[in-house]
């Protein structure tokens, strides 16, 4: 399966490339990014041929359909990786928590978020490959919270690989910046900005397209890549838990093959729901694609109204800090596929110049065919967490929180809904203990005790262990200063 331009082609690079071409270079014509030329049928037999299939057998069947230029053996090194979650036959189990209401539980990996479900075997594959072409590659990550640990922990210690990992500073939970800064492998450099998500994610874009940059990593002989989700290696293994999540429900007796669902994703960089409109577009039965935003809700907004507009707005810090994004990269990737490489280009132009894009009446039809969305504020969200503890006994993080106002508000028929949760309680403990104490200001190791002890249950090792650990990752700079940061960490 070739790769082909989102924004079409400059001339100046090759009109389609392989999918390994498209994870080590990422980045595309006029600013652009990969996506799969076409994708593939599953067909009627296929759901019903892996009724029964684990994880890493599904995995691997999914990755075969679309033909991937990687050798079968890295491709199970890869997955075996999931080995090292909770339950290596189910890394995301899918939880009854109300009628017609399940959660896939995509946080039982190292680092206790979802991420790890993409990055894990992303991340072996990306570095095989620059193993096996001799060659040197500097990852970058922008991260709200998740990607950032994901990533410094899938590609530690690595050969021909190192990491520079950019991070808001107050941006990220207490334990997500633990767990990034107590990071000590040496091919790895973590950098707090002076800035918001979307200030990190627009330097790792600018970087990624700067002749001078890649002329001075070129110097060093060290080719670059991304492990955001810019990058297509991550969508490839996240459509994977959406198909995953659909045959545990027919497992479990909810549904029959065949049955329709909502799927519902609380969405950042729309990532995790363009997994779903992949997998729909491929044989999935989905209803349709329920969005859940925090006040961030620029998406609810395009969705609704037709217009992406980020004038005159402030990125707004909310309790779940990982979806406080207002330029979603994956959006990209959503019109290149309803409206072609044209269109897409000048409506992504339009928001780089104007902050601002709207779509016409027969486009927005042709999105809402797909998507529904509505936003969660904090005190709504507070509210879900207090309630869905207190009446069900399930434990959520904020995050998950938002796709219970959007199953409440969006899901119109009475079928069942998967939503994804994105974190383990632990990630963010002190609003968790405030929906469930009503005490807030608490400290995380103060909030991750009291949660425990009100829940009866334990915090997990690798997380109470955080607070010990030695800081090793100390830089927190203006965002001018990136570049020169990190071209002195490659000078080491």
């Amino acid at each position: 399966m070739n790769f082909i331009e989102t924004r079409g082609n400059d001339g100046q690079r090759p009109p389609s490339v392989s999918f390994s071409s498209a994870i080590l270079s990422p980045m595309s014509s006029y600013g652009g990014i990969y996506s799969p030329e076409s994708l593939p049928d599953l067909g009627d037999d296929f759901l019903a041929n892996h009724a029964d299939s684990d994880y890493k057998t599904l995995a691997r069947e999914l990755l075969a359909a679309f033909e991937i230029d990687i050798d079968g053996d890295v491709i199970d090194a890869a997955l075996d990786l999931y080995d090292h979650f909770d339950d290596p036959a189910n890394p995301a189990p899918v939880v009854r928590v109300r009628e017609n209401l399940f959660v896939s539980e995509l946080w039982h990996g190292p680092t206790r978020a979802f991420k790890d479900m993409a990055l894990q075997p992303f991340g072996y594959l990306l570095a095989s490959l620059a193993q096996a072409r001799g060659e040197n590659y500097l990852i970058l990550a922008a991260t709200s919270g998740d990607t950032g640990p994901a990533a410094l922990e899938t590609f530690k210690n690595r050969d021909n690989v190192r990491v520079a990992c950019l991070y808001p500073d107050g941006g990220t939970s207490d334990v997500q910046r633990l767990q990034m800064v107590t990071e000590d492998a040496p091919n790895l450099k973590v950098i707090g900005i002076h800035g918001d998500f979307d200030d990190a994610q627009s330097a790792l874009k600018m970087l990624l397209g700067s002749p001078r940059f890649n002329a001075t990593l070129k110097e060093k002989g060290i080719s670059l890549s991304a492990a955001n989700s810019v990058n297509f290696g991550r969508i490839i293994f996240q459509l994977i838990y959406h198909i995953h999540s659909y045959l545990e429900l027919a497992r479990q007796g909810v549904i029959t093959l065949g049955d329709r669902v909502y799927l519902d994703v609380p969405s950042g960089n729309f990532g995790n729901a363009l997994g779903g409109y992949y997998a729909m577009k491929m044989g999935l039965p989905v209803e349709k694609i329920l969005i859940a935003s925090n006040r961030n809700n620029v998406l609810t907004k395009l969705i609704n109204e037709g217009r992406y507009d980020m004038r005159g707005t402030q990125l707004v810090a909310t309790t779940s800090p990982a979806m406080d994004i207002l330029k979603s990269s994956n959006v990209e990737r959503i019109l290149f596929d309803l409206f072609g490489a044209d269109r897409t280009r000048e409506l992504m132009q339009q928001l780089d110049e104007s902050r601002y894009y709207e779509l016409t009446t027969d486009e927005l039809e042709k999105l809402q065919a797909i998507f529904s969305a509505d936003y969660c504020t904090d005190e709504e969200g507070l509210d879900y967490i207090r309630s869905t503890f207190g009446n069900d006994g399930y434990l959520m993080d904020p995050h998950t929180a938002t796709c219970f106002k959007a199953w409440q508000t969006q899901a119109g028929k009475a079928i069942p809904t998967i939503a994804y949760s994105t974190a383990e309680w632990t990630k963010f403990s002190p609003t968790i203990a405030a929906a469930l104490t009503g005490k807030g200001g608490m400290s995380d190791i103060d909030a991750l005790e009291a949660i425990a002890e009100k829940a009866g249950i334990a915090i997990p090792p690798q997380i109470a262990a955080l607070f010990e650990k030695e800081i090793a990752q100390k830089t927190v700079i203006d965002k001018e200063d990136i570049e020169q940061e990190i071209v002195a960490f490659l000078g080491a």
